[in-house]
């Protein structure tokens, strides 16, 4: 949903005006290949206006063709307050964005024969032997144990919390800050496994933390850390340098800032809460949610994704096992949404079989198999894409692809 444009008055908002007029703005358009420079041109014209009428604080777009960077731009600031414009380096918060990244993770234990698909959790997580479900007010057994695939397409029966039902509640209140209050994956999963799910396993899809058991699943399995184990098998090996659970001191410069905007005034403020928690040392490693990177970092991601598992000579994930990720694994009778599909840990064009999948700070990207593209748009902004300016960079590079109309 757009926001009316609102004036602001007073010492921040004269800030805020003395910014918006002199935006930064990086483009690069010399390097399109079979692109139409003069649409991305215009695309760059209209990120750079939803940061110019103060709708974003910032937008940082990557566009890679045939595995070759196409096009990139940078407008904004990553810190408004402090003057700080944003870089071609700029390290976000990703939330969900985290979930792919975690589903290729234990995929590469899958390539490893550590577990298969359709091999129940609890054979490996015996905690959850005793998990009931709730149904019409009582607790029932499971009618068949929920597996791996169930995890990685959110068909487990889990949850969030965010919905007003007994479960949703339990995730909430059943100690002091929820299941986000563990100190660890381990405890985590501990204390959820004594839950009831939400629904039968394979017969519902919701959005959920089954994503974050995978990663203490990884765990483990590899008898790794999960952020330990995200570094040596799959960060380290593609060139994912600087991503993450946590900033390090000396890249704090580089960490954008998430918005969003005020409720009385409509102005662009700062969620600090968001940000602070990632200059802290982590211990819940959450591969539903937790991880930050840059543009250029989740760019080498889905572009090791369409290699079919590969990267600049080095091999993390069988193409076979890269082609599960990208194809429909919900099970039989399940839905998820019109024209789309869901993989293992993001979602699925069933005509393109494009892949990929967004956060909560609205950052977005797919990877797109059948024209050989990676598209990237970030910014750091609430509530989740409120402002809808990745769906239309995608529809601004699709119309520059030479087979449009």
């Amino acid at each position: 949903m757009k926001r009316a444009i609102v004036n602001v008055s007073g010492t921040a908002g004269i800030l805020f005006v003395l910014l918006a007029v002199s935006i930064s703005c990086k483009t690069s358009t010399e390097a399109t290949g079979d692109l139409s420079a003069d649409t991305l041109k215009l695309a760059d014209q209209r990120m750079l206006a939803y940061v110019e009428e103060e709708k974003l604080p910032c937008v940082s777009t990557l566009v890679i063709k045939d595995g070759e960077v196409a096009h990139r731009s940078v407008f904004g600031y990553a810190n408004i307050e402090e003057g700080r414009q944003l870089g071609e380096d700029a390290i976000f918060r990703i939330y969900s964005m985290s979930k792919p990244i975690t589903a290729a993770a234990l995929m590469i234990l899958y390539d490893e024969g550590k577990f298969k698909l359709d091999d129940p959790v609890e054979k490996y997580i015996p905690e959850f032997e005793d998990t009931k479900v709730w149904v019409d007010g009582e607790l029932v057994d499971q009618q068949e144990p929920f597996t791996v695939r169930h995890l990685l397409t959110h068909t487990a029966g889990f949850c969030y919390g965010f919905e007003q039902s007994h479960v949703d509640s339990l995730y909430n209140h059943a100690r002091p800050g929820g299941i986000w209050n563990s100190k660890t994956l381990k405890e985590m999963v501990a204390f959820v496994a004594g839950l009831p799910l939400k629904h039968q396993p394979g017969t519902t899809w919701e959005y959920s933390i089954s994503i974050d058991v995978a990663g203490y699943l990884v765990e483990v399995l590899s008898g790794l850390p999960f952020d330990g184990f995200l570094e040596t098998r799959l960060f380290g090996p593609i060139g994912m340098k600087d991503t993450g659970f946590e900033v390090p001191e000396e890249d704090f410069g580089r960490l954008a800032m998430i918005y969003t905007p005020d409720r009385e005034t409509g102005k662009l403020t700062p969620v600090e809460n968001m940000t602070n928690d990632v200059k802290k040392q982590v211990t819940l490693f959450s591969g539903g949610g937790g991880l930050v990177s840059t543009i250029d970092d989740y760019g080498r991601f889905g572009q090791m994704l369409l290699n079919g598992g590969g990267l600049d000579g080095v091999r993390v994930l069988e193409e076979t096992t890269v082609k599960l990720i990208m194809s429909d694994q919900m099970p039989a009778g399940v839905t998820y949404q019109d024209g789309l599909d869901y993989g293992l840990g993001g979602d699925v064009v069933l005509e393109t079989g494009e892949y990929g999948w967004s956060g909560a700070a609205s950052t977005d990207f797919s990877a797109d198999p059948k024209n050989n593209l990676v598209v990237l748009a970030f910014t750091q902004y609430t509530p989740f894409m409120g402002v809808p300016f990745a769906e239309e960079y995608q529809k601004f590079v699709r119309s520059a692809l030479p087979s449009a109309p």
